[in-house]
């Protein structure tokens, strides 16, 4: 089995990323051996469809197990229909939470958590203003 953390670095001690398709690495981790190996997100800096670009980078990795911190609902989308599994963690460094996966501590995700175009950054918090 191989999970796929969304990761702020490239080893075992780095936080996890809580955005899926704009998170900075994605590291592959063996539970069993705590072997691993960290990929860099290309779908980053997309202007679009970086939870598919993302949830196709893990598909063709052989990770059958996802683990971030949000989900849109298009990269929700295309991890179910590869058949990889996603748990949802608020923070904590790689090795951390693939322990708690593996002790059977983490929930399984059943739904996308956040709406599209989250990680994109520049839209939050950007309403109209009002006069008083």
């Amino acid at each position: 089995m191989k999970i796929a953390v969304s990761a702020t670095g490239k080893d075992l001690h780095c936080q996890i990323d809580p955005r899926f398709g704009r998170c900075q690495y994605f590291v592959f981790v063996d539970p069993e051996t705590m072997a691993f190996e960290a990929f860099e997100n290309e779908g980053l800096m997309a202007s679009g469809g970086a939870g598919v670009q993302a949830a196709q980078l893990i598909a063709q990795r052989g990770a059958s197990v996802v683990i971030t911190g949000n989900l849109g609902p298009n990269a929700a989308s295309a991890l179910s229909a590869a058949g990889i599994k996603v748990h949802l963690v608020p923070r904590g460094t790689v090795g951390e939470v693939t322990a708690a996966f593996k002790a059977g501590k983490l929930q399984e995700a059943s739904g996308p958590t956040v709406p599209p175009h989250f990680g994109m950054g520049g839209g939050r918090g950007m309403g109209r203003r009002r006069s008083v």
